[in-house]
């Protein structure tokens, strides 16, 4: 299964260090020395963010769900030189570094080494799936397919409609797939700020089951650049490494159990193959997407299989 190249993982990546000047050298020695003292006790994020500054410090892997959604971090609209900005993700891992994956052990059919291709494997899909820029720009994600069993009639059919020239709400390629409208949008960045995990376990007939949950966050700007917003996408999805002597499959795919996604400010038009973000200007002008109860689409403390599939497009409380 490890055979397989990788996917690009994002759309370099920006960092900025500040510093300030002291007037005085006793007073700036003093100063200097408090503050060391404070970067120890909480953290050079949380020092930056008591001066209105935004905390960048990066948080811990995510290794099982959260309690409660992310704090609110201070009002600071987004640019293209900080396109993360007054955003949780701010702080969240770049690409597939921001998947947590488990250590592999023996499971079902699999040995450990086969469990831990599996696993790595199900990173590529996803990576392939939601990080690689031509999949992205709207192009087929063959190697994404192609971790998928052939032999899967239903999913077969799923794709083949999706991507055909009338996709409809339920066989619609962002159910699985990220993908925007570059009529209308550019990235702001090559990073894709990434937040979840994997988890596995023995599942029918043996097969290795493994679930990921993951939010995806899209930085973007008007194409042909200025002002920058954001998509986050969250996907949880199912798949089973499934044994050939017992389940007909194909070397190196898994069968897709189930999907399930939400978006934020990708468009309320749910046969659309593409996202289509607004920014703000369109908001204010009142083609802002979202009537429906308000959502806070970077809180990961509640499982998709909680939330009612509905029509109704819903507000986001923050992009």
């Amino acid at each position: 299964m490890r055979d397989r190249k990788a996917s690009p993982d994002a759309w370099g990546s920006y960092q900025a260090r500040g510093r300030r000047g002291g007037q005085g050298w006793w007073y700036a020695l003093g100063l200097l020395a408090l503050a060391a003292v404070l970067v120890v006790a909480v953290g050079p994020g949380r020092v930056s963010a008591w001066f209105g500054a935004e905390d960048t410090s990066a948080l811990p892997a995510e290794t099982s769900r959260p309690e409660n959604a992310p704090a609110t971090p201070p009002a600071m609209k987004p640019t293209g030189a900080h396109p993360f900005r007054g955003s949780p993700a701010a702080r969240w891992a770049d690409g597939r570094a921001g998947i947590t994956v488990p250590a592999a052990r023996a499971t079902g059919w699999m040995s450990r080494k086969q469990v831990a291709d599996a696993l790595a494997d199900t990173v590529d899909f996803l990576a392939a799936s939601n990080l690689d820029p031509a999949v992205l720009r709207g192009e087929r994600p063959r190697e994404a397919i192609d971790l998928i069993n052939p032999r899967q009639k239903d999913i077969q059919e799923f794709l083949k409609t999706a991507f055909g020239r009338t996709p409809t709400r339920e066989h619609n390629p962002l159910r699985l797939f990220s993908r925007f409208d570059t009529s209308l949008v550019q990235p702001a960045t090559k990073v894709v700020k990434t937040r979840g995990r994997l988890d596995f376990r023995e599942g029918t007939n043996g097969a290795l089951r493994v679930t990921s949950d993951v939010t995806f966050v899209y930085a973007l700007e008007r194409a042909g650049g200025g002002v920058v917003t954001r998509t986050i996408v969250r996907r949880e999805l199912v798949v089973n490494w499934d044994d050939p002597s017992k389940v007909i499959t194909e070397p190196g795919t898994f069968s897709l159990v189930s999907f399930k996604s939400t978006s934020t400010n990708g468009g309320c038009d749910q046969k659309n193959p593409v996202f289509a973000p607004t920014f703000d200007s369109d908001r204010a002008a009142g083609s802002a997407e979202g009537s429906g109860p308000e959502k806070d689409p970077y809180d990961r403390s509640e499982s998709l299989d909680t939330m009612k599939d509905s029509d109704e497009c819903g507000a986001a409380s923050r992009i």
